[in-house]
């Protein structure tokens, strides 16, 4: 007889929101640009003029890019992590040797103490030669041990694990399971306390970047609630090589081949309570904490890939030749390549903004960082796929091939399957736009969410519709007018100042349709997912629009490229309002109630006869696999890197 599977525990819809709920950032003590954005409030003055770095940090991450740099041209073979599906040894400590590990770590733990702004300019040079390599430093600061315990740690645990962290030690961030993505709700994991003083941990992770060989581990397990333990799930720095834990298996994947992704077995492993991060119940929180500014590296790594995606749709397409002329010159190729350059120049501003703007910490930028993860993410893929297209025959030959006949070895059906886990990494799409629809509507919700409560007492309505009633008296007529109707507003930015004033209009336009919809669906609004979907995508383009601008305008005022700069803000925001409109077209003119109908038809099987006349290879075996617990049957495949 089988052993017993681990199952998440069973949970309501309703108990799922509200874990989710708990866990989240309630207050804002900070503006937030985003978020005004999405209330119909264009506040420029958040970004402009555009924040810059202290003299000290630019010293300081120049000097470490140009060792970087030279490292990655001299002892970095992205074709060979990509053939071998491993990142050699020798590379990873040369990494170590550079400081590489602690881009982010204080120096008085041994880091280098970058900037936001240059540890995303690091990923994105490292991330252009090798994403794999990118994937391992990413993960490694940016949602593993350094980062929760730079928020939430003791500092008996920073003196403790931060030097480590710095130099040697390799971390990797675990909270995902078997049948747990998304809903951590579900979490099957425990840590049982024994005694004052340890902790036993109990369950499986799935999809541990870096839990291959990683020697620090930061844990997410549920803590029973009983005497003296409030319970909940709880984050705890655990030693990679603990008695107890079996890296059971390393994953394969369609792209970043040489990541170091795998699934880890906790049978009876105990760990101390001194290495718990945070109170018991607050590990969500600090998980979500963490990924404010830690989503930041994904984009910064998409930002490369279209540069990257620039150069060589620019180089061949200059050198290919279609009927008498490059094909560059042919408008059909042409107006990829146009959004190529237009998207590759918001890209960046969109993560130099960002991550700026959090060095300064001057501004709330959770929904800046969640845009930037989204847009970044399903923006790269577009320049990808359009390069691959450029390329034709030789965008989808891999570059192994490309190179044993004699050609440039382009790897640009590496960069497409490299790119496209970034749309699920971290947040998939469709988690993001339900996270960053969340909180775009908390102004909303902080003043008439009771109304809307089926838990609210009558009483508790009437209060919240009296708020509600001034809240709104208030806001409403402030987005019937503004700065964008003025023909002479933002006149600083020049050519520019169009796609201000466009930009502060939409944003009230926005906001009105959220209030509308608001208003017609109210409790439902949350199922309205699609809908959702669209206002974050037009919110996202709209921050992309301003951050475009404002770096265009700095380029000018610096001397940099300034002409260039704004015509490429020119093309982007162009391109970018004719995909706002097409959104708002769609907000209230598409399929939505019609796709629910057939959804329904597809899982009653009114449609399985289209299935017909085909074969599917896949294998035998469940959809999700079981999590018995106990000890490890399988061998462990956990490698340390000197």
């Amino acid at each position: 007889m089988s052993a017993p599977t681990q199952r998440p525990p069973k949970v309501t819809e309703r108990e799922a929101r509200q874990v989710a709920e708990a866990a989240r950032q309630q207050d804002w003590h900070k503006p937030s640009f985003a978020k005004e954005l999405f209330l119909g409030r264009f506040r420029l003055d958040l970004i402009h003029p555009h924040p810059m770095p202290a003299d000290e940090d630019v010293r300081r991450g120049e000097a470490f890019l140009a060792k970087l740099r030279a490292f990655c041209e001299t002892r970095v073979d992205g074709a060979r992590i990509e053939r071998e599906a491993r990142i050699p040894d020798e590379t990873v400590t040369g990494l170590k040797e550079l400081g590489a590990l602690g881009m982010k770590i204080d120096p008085k733990y041994g880091g280098l103490g970058l900037t936001q702004l240059y540890y995303n300019r690091a990923l994105a040079l490292v991330g252009s030669v090798s994403p794999a390599l990118g994937a391992l430093l990413s993960a490694h600061q940016s949602i593993g041990v350094p980062q929760p315990l730079k928020l939430f740690g003791t500092q008996e645990q920073k003196d403790a694990f931060l030097p480590r962290l710095a130099r040697s030690d390799i971390s990797a961030f675990l909270l995902t399971e078997p049948d747990v993505g998304s809903d951590p709700a579900r979490l099957a994991t425990t840590a049982v306390p024994d005694g004052d003083d340890t902790y036993v941990l109990d369950g499986v992770k799935l999809w541990t970047t870096n839990g291959v060989v990683a020697d620090l581990l930061v844990v997410m397990a549920r803590v029973p609630a009983s005497e003296g333990h409030r319970g909940g799930i709880t984050a705890f720095v655990v030693e990679g090589d603990s008695p107890g834990i079996t890296v059971e298996h390393r994953n394969a994947f369609m792209g970043l081949r040489g990541l170091e992704n795998g699934v880890t077995r906790f049978h009876q492993v105990r760990v101390p309570a001194a290495n718990r991060i945070g109170p018991e119940g607050y590990g969500l929180k600090i998980a979500l904490t963490t990924l404010n500014t830690g989503r930041l590296s994904l984009p910064a790594a998409c930002a490369g890939a279209g540069k990257w995606c620039l150069k060589i749709s620019r180089e061949w397409a200059a050198e290919r030749e279609q009927w008498g002329k490059p094909v560059a010159r042919h408008e059909a190729v042409g107006t990829k390549i146009s959004f190529i350059a237009a998207t590759a120049f918001a890209l960046e501003a969109v993560v130099d903004l960002a991550s700026q703007m959090a060095d300064e910490d001057r501004n709330d930028i959770r929904i800046e960082a969640a845009l930037a993860k989204l847009y970044g993410s399903e923006m790269a893929w577009r320049m990808a796929d359009e390069l691959v297209q450029i390329r034709g025959g030789r965008g989808y030959e891999t570059a192994d091939s490309l190179a044993a006949r004699g050609e440039r070895a382009v790897p640009a059906e590496q960069l497409l399957r490299d790119l496209r886990i970034n749309r699920i990494f971290e947040g998939s799409t469709e988690i993001m736009h339900l996270l960053i629809a969340r909180e775009a509507v908390d102004a909303h919700l902080a003043v008439a969410g009771d109304i809307i409560d089926p838990d609210k007492a009558l009483a508790d309505k009437a209060k919240a519709g009296a708020r509600a009633g001034g809240f709104y008296a208030r806001w409403l007529p402030r987005l019937v007018a503004g700065q964008g109707q003025l023909p002479g507003a933002y006149a600083e930015f020049g050519e520019l100042a169009t796609h201000l004033r466009y930009v502060e209009r939409t944003s009230r336009k926005l906001a009105r349709s959220t209030f509308y919809a608001m208003s017609r669906w109210q409790g439902k609004m949350e199922l309205k997912q699609a809908f959702l979907g669209r206002i974050v995508d037009i919110g996202a383009e709209l921050f992309a629009m301003s951050a475009a601008c404002v770096r265009a305008e700095l380029l000018r005022t610096t001397g940099e490229h300034g002409r260039e700069a704004h015509q490429l803000a020119d093309a982007f925001c162009r391109q970018a309002r004719l995909r706002v409109a097409e959104l708002f077209g769609r907000l209230w003119d598409n399929t939505d109630d019609l796709d629910r109908k057939v959804v329904d038809g597809v899982l009653a099987g009114s449609y399985t006869w289209l299935e017909e006349g085909i074969l599917d290879p896949s294998g035998d075996g469940p959809w999700i696999a079981g999590t018995p617990p106990g000890p490890s049957e399988r061998e462990n495949v956990h490698r340390k890197i000197p």
